[in-house]
């Protein structure tokens, strides 16, 4: 059987109220099932750019220290 992904509503309570994400991916593989939450948001490029990802330092202020060092 291939890969599924479906809503997380249409689950019985009990399991849907486990689930943290709106979707579940459901494997199965030698009769056990698997269901694995499943986001769909991608990685965007605007949270790779600079250096450090919490902005305390700049590109120019890192090349800077290191021509100090």
């Amino acid at each position: 059987m291939s890969d599924m992904i479906l809503d997380v509503q249409t689950l019985p309570e009990t399991i849907f109220s486990k689930i943290t994400t709106k979707k579940v991916k459901i494997h199965e593989e030698n009769g056990s099932i698997t269901l694995t939450p499943f986001s769909e948001e991608k990685l965007r490029f605007d949270h790779l750019v600079g250096i450090f990802s919490d902005g305390k330092m700049s590109v120019d202020k890192f090349l800077l220290q290191k021509q100090l060092d």
